[in-house]
């Protein structure tokens, strides 16, 4: 059976990675900064949430999803490097994206329409990618929507 061992404290080891911070937690796990000490860089772990790691059927699904999502390749999608087990802890390691979620920049007066097709252009792409790979993201929303400190779309 796999739990989560929330929260993670920096220096916390988990293999071959150490957590640095907390970047947040939603329906699908805690993700956390963490330094890769085997390659020396710096990623994103994501926790399972413990009731999709500890139900055999749930965590089989996930795994096949995981593999499907590893091979895509696109520039507005965020790579998934691995799915690791510690002990009783199972994550995915996926890279970090620098930036903010797109939810934090959408202000009360809203966006400005060049900027809206930017943004919205680079989803759609994005996501047409996925889909032709039977991909389908089940959370999509403004805060599971990255933007890079240069601006970019990461899903």
């Amino acid at each position: 059976m796999y739990i989560t061992l929330m929260p993670l404290p920096p220096g916390t080891r988990l293999g071959t990675y150490e957590i640095v911070a907390s970047l947040g937690a939603g329906g699908m796990g805690e993700v956390y900064r963490a330094k890769d000490l085997r390659l020396g860089r710096e990623v994103a772990l994501k926790m399972l949430p413990t009731d999709v790691a500890s139900h055999p059927d749930r965590l089989a699904r996930f795994e096949r999803e995981a593999r499907t999502v590893a091979g895509l390749s696109h520039p507005n999608i965020v790579v998934l490097h691995s799915v690791e087990d510690v002990g009783d802890v199972r994550f995915l390691t996926m890279e970090l994206v620098e930036g903010q979620s797109l939810d934090k920049h959408v202000t009360p007066g809203g966006l400005a329409v060049a900027r809206v097709l930017d943004l919205g252009i680079a989803l759609s792409d994005a996501l047409t990618s996925a889909h032709e790979k039977g991909v389908i993201h089940r959370d999509l929303k403004p805060a599971s929507v990255m933007l890079t400190r240069e601006g970019r779309v990461k899903v």
